[in-house]
């Protein structure tokens, strides 16, 4: 008893040591990489700094949309995370990469099994108990007659994590639980983003309805008055026949506007898991294009390595790519087991209880990779390589956010400035029509004034909205381009 004692605290002893060194990780630790992004103005150079990956930067207007002051855009938006198709695929991937790194932590602790059989054994006569008949001279062995036996118990097996091998898979699988998270964010935004740009693109295309009708009104007025003038001798036909043309050019007009229409209600509706122009009514035409929002604040150029879900997500995956390496160069020391088992074996399953058939067995195992023909080689290189390919993903997707903020923001500004000068070309031509069709009445212009201020008034009011929907969609570029929104819009 006291030497069984003895070996048990051995043993005990020896595991204790084993498990106070599966403290360290081989592998390089992952540091965060710098952006090289400029401090302040996003038209600045690239300057090294340091990114805190606790605090995040102060965030733009989270509902950005609101900016719009359109209650039904506001309403769509809303139902984008529950209801838009890519936004739920991406939130199940979340949940299997939680359920991937939840498998990989399991295995940092030990496997218990319970197991119970019954085996039914006949010895051969010419096996191993011929080979005891050598042994004894010749001389015949008792025959063993076939017997049954009862077995339970239950089954340990404990891997000690020496080298890190499963705490580096574990970090790997936590490092892409973060990066389908990003995903996920960075699918909702530009959901979000492309709603919002649909909308708008649809609230212009209806506004170029209304312009381009209440211009059809406009031109069948003139053709009547032009019809009264020729009945009465004043002006010739071939007035009557440009109106009507003028009347005809006009209307063709209407049905781009329609179908294009119709197409964006579509759009909507399949970002919102709706069937064809089952959005129609709700989306109604009730009032004017969307309000033009003032300037959003851009904040710091080296805060977008913070915001932007593509480049934390590219981060996230630098993060993972390094932690395998560790895995890999786990792979090259030995592994440590510790297994045992318990339980009860006896021929007679009466006996399976008593004392005398409890058996045990425990006792550590190593393994020490020798000889694998280069295997475990080439998977670190591979892994570092994988490395090296997700470190310059991360700088792409760090260059592209930052081309696509400077770029939005010229768009933006270039695009209010223009709207502004076609607004006050729309507004001088409605005068200058006004005054045409005047000399026209008095018989001091001809008619071709009448119709030179027709086509200009309509294509300088089609110019107008089409620009007014050229800012709001900038205005949509901009935010999604500066990462803004997606903190507090995923449930």
């Amino acid at each position: 008893m006291r030497k069984k004692t003895a070996w048990f605290l051995r043993t005990a002893a020896i595991v204790a040591f084993i498990a106070t060194l599966s403290g360290c990780s081989v592998g390089p630790d992952f540091s965060p990489p710098d952006p090289m992004l400029p401090q302040k103005s996003f038209f600045g150079k690239p300057e090294p700094q340091s990114v805190d990956l606790a605090p995040e930067p102060p965030s733009l207007e989270a509902n950005w949309w609101r900016q719009f002051r359109d209650p039904k855009l506001c309403s769509l938006i809303e139902r984008v995370a529950e209801d838009n198709l890519d936004v739920r695929v991406a939130s199940e991937r979340l949940w299997e990469s939680r359920a991937q790194r939840n498998a990989a932590a399991a295995a940092l602790l030990p496997t218990i099994n319970s197991s119970a059989q019954y085996t039914r054994q006949l010895m051969s006569q010419n096996g191993l108990i011929a080979l005891g008949r050598a042994f004894n001279n010749g001389q015949p062995v008792p025959y063993i007659p076939a017997f049954g036996l009862w077995q339970t118990g239950f089954d340990a097996s404990w891997e000690i994590d020496l080298w890190g091998h499963v705490r580096r898979q574990v970090e790997s699988s936590q490092a892409q639980v973060e990066s389908s998270e990003f995903q996920a964010r960075d699918t909702l935004i530009a959901t979000v983003a492309e709603l919002a740009r649909d909308y708008a693109e649809l609230r212009g295309a209806e506004a170029q309805i209304e312009i381009t009708k209440a211009n059809l009104a406009s031109a069948q007025e003139i053709l009547e008055l032009t019809k009264t003038r020729a009945q009465g001798g004043v002006v010739t036909y071939l007035d009557v026949e440009n109106a009507a043309a003028q009347v005809e050019s006009t209307r063709a007009q209407l049905p781009s506007l329609d179908s294009q229409e119709s197409a964006l209600i579509d759009a909507i509706g399949r970002l919102l898991d709706q069937p064809p122009q089952a959005l129609r009514g709700e989306l109604a035409f009730t009032g004017p294009q969307l309000f033009s929002p003032p300037h959003p604040p851009v904040g710091l150029a080296s805060d977008l390595a913070r915001r932007r879900p593509d480049i934390r997500r590219a981060e996230a995956d630098l993060h993972a790519a390094t932690a395998n390496i560790g895995v890999a160069v786990a792979e090259f020391y030995p592994t440590f087991k510790f297994n045992g088992s318990v339980g009860a074996s006896a021929l007679d399953a009466r006996k399976l209880l008593e004392g005398h058939s409890f058996q045990y067995q425990i006792g550590p195992s190593v393994t020490v990779p020798i000889f694998d023909a280069g295997r475990l080689k080439s998977q670190l290189e591979l892994r570092d390589a994988q490395a090296r390919e997700a470190a310059i993903n991360y700088h792409k997707a760090v260059l592209n956010a930052w081309t696509e903020v400077v770029d939005a923001m010229v768009a933006y500004r270039e695009e209010e400035a223009r709207h502004a000068r076609l607004k006050a070309q729309a507004a001088h031509q409605r005068e200058a029509l006004t005054l045409a069709r005047a000399r026209y009445k008095t018989g001091v212009s001809p008619f071709i004034n009448v119709l030179d201020a027709q086509r200009a008034t309509l294509q300088a009011e089609l110019q107008e909205a089409q620009s007014r929907t050229a800012v709001a969609t900038d205005f949509v570029t901009l935010y999604k381009a500066l990462g803004g929104g997606w903190e507090e819009a995923l449930p």
